[in-house]
This record gives C-alpha cells, structure tokens and sequence, in this order.
C-alpha cells in the first residue's frame, strides 16, 4: 500500500495560497516532510486526515480515495496533531481504553490487552493510573502516539512531534517513531531537519505550498558532496561574503559566525570543504527557490 497525491492545491477566503500543485508518491514507512513554519505542511496533513477539503487534486491510500471515503480512511488512519488537548484529570489507561472503544475495539479482553501493548510500546506502563495533566511534554507525546496506533492504522500522520520536547524526551520519543513504521505509511511533517535525518528513508522539502525537492536523504546528501565549503568569519565580514559568493546558511559556533557556501570548486582563501549534512541541502534546495543568500539557520531547524 502507498499514498499517492496528484495536484493538491488549497487557497484559503484570505488569498493565502497554502498548497500549489502538490504531488507525491510515498511507500510503506517512515516519510519526512520539511518545511520552515508556514510551508503548508500542516495544511496538507489536515487534507490528508480528512479534516480539510482541497481545492482540486486528488489522494489514493492504495484503493481508498482519501478525498471521497472519509469513512474508510478514518477506519485506518492514525493522527498526532501538532497541539492536542486531554483532559488534565483523566488517567492515561481509562482514557486510552475509551479512545479503543470509540476506534470499534468492544470485546473487554481484546481491548485490554491493546491497551497494556500500547502503553507498554510507549513506555507508559508504569504511569498508566496517573493522570495526563502531570505527564511531562513527552510522556503527552507518546501517549498522543498510543492514541493514534489504536486499530493497527495504514496510515499515520505526525505533525511537528519533537518540537518543544527537551533532548532526552526527543531521543525517547524519534526512538518510539522508529518502531511503527514498518508496516505502514508513516508522514512525519517537521521542521527539524535532524528528526528527518535520523528516522526516514524518503523525504520531501515544501515551501511556499510547493513540493521542492523529493529525495532519499542519503542520496540527496551524497550529491553535495564536494560542493560544500565552510570558513569561519566576524560579523563585520559577513555582508561582503553573502554579496559576493552564493552563501546558503550562516550560523554562531563558539562565538564566531560559520559560513557554508554552495559552490563547485573552492570559493576563495580560507574556505575548506566539508561533508555535507542534510542541512546543507535543505539550505541549499531553500536558497536555490528563493534566488536569495545568507540563510541564517538555527542548528538543525528549518527556520
């Protein structure tokens, strides 16, 4: 079973243009949309989960018409909203065993033992009589996971998982991720480019409601190797650098500003090349769209 998407397009009442002609072909497992804030990323994943109606286009979960059988997507669909809300008294086992019921699991023994698998996958067992509102923003994360893989769904779409999540929660939480995406269409939309970087096989950059660039990360990475040069510079030199060589992303390091251009062969005295990381094609995609220099980028974050 694969997702395939043909000309998606959106405009909301504002003249927001949110999708442009989207088209995509994702496969079983782990899938990484990327996109700064704004890219349309969420739009899409609503569209996807049956909340949103497009403009024009169309969507096919193998025989399923995503856009037409609602119904039937939402029987294999599996939903981690970039911000949810639980009751802050209700405890993780009794809420998780009502969402199975409202998913169609009645039989009393099935259902529990769904439940102690789920909250057991998401290393929640322990806490499972604790009520949500003292879960951390993590423990909230994976039980927002063990909610959406209720019923063995197709499809699972997780918009924005990691963000605000310290760096322990978050290395907890892409672990967990890892696990669920073998047997299903997983859509991870984020703008933190290491999340795509250590958990998809395939990837695509939006921006502006466009599709970029699709790609597996490995591959993409390995054709910017050679063409990624790094030099250490002030502040007062940057301006004159981003005027005169193709600069795709600037960022502080100990204190000083470190430039990486894209570019063939050495762009000049001082630069050294370096092996090429998923950010730099992100950056390098990103400014190749805008015809514009000087990225400015927080270390790992689409932004």
């Amino acid at each position: 079973m694969q997702l395939v998407i043909r000309d998606l397009s959106k405009t909301y009442p504002n003249g927001t243009r949110a999708l442009k002609d989207v088209s995509l072909e994702i496969p079983k497992g782990m899938f990484g949309l990327l996109g700064r804030n704004g890219a349309g990323k969420s739009t899409l994943m609503r569209i996807l989960a049956t909340l949103q109606d497009p403009d024009r286009g169309s969507a096919r979960l193998g025989e399923i018409d995503v856009l037409r059988q609602k119904g039937e997507v939402r029987k294999t669909l599996g939903y981690l909203p970039q911000s949810f809300g639980f009751h802050p008294k209700a405890k993780a086992e009794r809420l998780l065993e009502h969402f199975a019921v409202l998913k169609g699991i009645e039989e009393p023994g099935v259902r529990r033992d769904v439940v102690e698998s789920l909250l057991r996958q998401t290393n929640l067992w322990e806490v499972r009589r604790d009520r949500l509102g003292t879960f951390s923003g993590g423990m909230r994360q994976r039980f927002g996971v063990a909610v959406a893989l209720l019923g063995n769904p197709k499809l699972i779409i997780v918009d924005e998982p990691t963000a605000g999540l310290d760096p322990e929660e978050r290395v907890r939480f892409l672990n967990l991720l890892s696990q669920i995406g073998e047997d299903s269409v997983v859509i991870l939309s984020t703008h933190i480019v290491e999340d795509v970087e250590e958990l998809c096989s395939r990837m695509a950059i939006i921006d502006g409601g466009e599709i970029l660039l699709e790609a597996e990360p490995l591959r993409a990475v390995d054709e910017l190797r050679g063409r990624i040069w790094r030099r250490t510079v002030t502040r007062a030199e940057l301006p004159a650098l981003e005027a005169e060589l193709p600069v795709i992303s600037t960022k502080l390091l100990a204190g000083r500003t470190v430039v990486h251009v894209h570019a063939s062969s050495s762009p000049g005295a001082g630069f050294e090349a370096v092996e090429p990381e998923l950010e730099d094609v992100y950056f390098s995609v990103m400014a190749g769209h805008h015809g514009r220099r000087g990225v400015v980028a927080g270390a790992g974050a689409a932004s």
